[in-house]
């Protein structure tokens, strides 16, 4: 199958790179894949930027499509009809905008995939398809009536135990026990501050515990004064923004994570990459977490945070392959084009 993806994002964070390792399990499957994504904004200061990303794992597409919601009408048009040309078997729309243009622009023969990532993209406005995938079970009932399955987080091989995790620890310069990690960006939905609220109180049963806090935001700079006023400093590291194998050392180094709020992205994917870090992971109940935890946390409080690192439960559940996620979404589309 000829597919194109359409990701309407200039950044490497949220679905992308869901969407590049579904895109790569397609292409290993023998489908001619390539993933279109946001052109226009060129200049992205906070996030690492998709292009580059996409361009070195070769799934760049070639089309010249703009696709970015900053876009003017006239450039929107022109995507359109850039999109109607193309010799398609599937388009695969990621976002709202996406989803549109494809939507009024199908070329003829292909079927029109949807991906919905969050769950407020789920209204009554939502543009028909012909299938569609959310991040989490909970969110099928809600489009009862079409086709729909759960898209998995995909994981990235490089996301497996450390050789040696006390060379390693050694290596990042982390010392303590428990080692607890949050890896997301600085932002509301996260719940930063809950976490070194919870991180304060459990220390009074786990001394020697750390809490290491990977990647950046608008709240850096308020979480590390929270730090500073409950005197963490010493037992806090920030570890700023890490893409990449670096990344993935972080997760190895730790022995729990911490996943207290979702961002853009409801798969759940950092859960997903944590367990395959051999960390136990630690979440609250939104999108994919509860599939994916080792415990979880009904309310959002410090002391239910608390209880669940204490516990020290262990689920036994095998995520699937990336092959077989892959392998699934091509049924899905064969369906879809069955029943046309």
């Amino acid at each position: 199958m000829r597919i194109l993806h359409l990701l309407a994002s200039p950044f490497w964070s949220g679905p992308a790179e869901n969407v590049a390792l579904l895109a790569l399990a397609q292409r290993e499957a023998g489908h001619e894949v390539t993933v279109a994504v946001d052109r226009r904004r060129t200049k992205v200061d906070a996030e690492e930027p998709a292009v580059p990303r996409f361009e070195a794992l070769g799934l760049l597409d070639p089309g010249e499509l703009e696709l970015s919601v900053k876009s003017p009408p006239w450039s929107v048009w022109r995507d359109m009809r850039k999109l109607r040309r193309r010799s398609l078997d599937v388009v695969h729309a990621h976002f709202s905008h996406d989803h549109l243009i494809a939507r009024w622009a199908r070329p003829s023969g292909a079927v029109l995939i949807r991906s919905v990532h969050a769950p407020r993209s789920i209204r009554s406005t939502l543009p028909r398809a012909d299938a569609y995938t959310v991040p989490a079970a909970t969110e099928v009932p809600r489009l009862m009536g079409r086709r729909v399955q759960v898209l998995p987080p995909l994981v990235d091989p490089h996301f497996c135990p450390a050789e040696n995790r006390e060379a390693l620890r050694q290596e990042l310069g982390l010392k303590g026990s428990p080692l607890i990690g949050m890896v997301s960006t600085f932002q509301p939905s996260r719940r930063h501050a809950l976490g070194v609220l919870a991180f304060a109180q459990l220390r009074q049963a786990s001394p020697e515990a750390r809490l290491v806090l990977v990647g950046d935001g608008a709240l850096v700079e308020p979480v590390r004064q929270q730090v500073r006023e409950l005197a963490l400093e010493e037992r806090v590291t920030f570890a700023g923004y890490q893409q990449g194998d670096a990344f993935v050392r972080w997760l190895q180094a730790l022995d729990e994570v911490w996943i207290l709020g979702l961002g853009n992205d409801w798969s759940g994917r950092a859960g997903a990459q944590a367990r395959a870090c051999g960390a136990r992971v630690v979440a609250v109940e939104e999108g994919a977490l509860p599939s994916l935890a080792d415990v979880k946390v009904e309310h959002p409080t410090p002391e239910a945070v608390v209880a669940a690192a204490l516990s020290s439960e262990r689920a036994p559940m095998r995520h699937p392959t990336n092959q077989r996620i892959a392998e699934d979404v091509l049924a899905l589309y064969e369906r879809a084009r069955s029943a046309r």
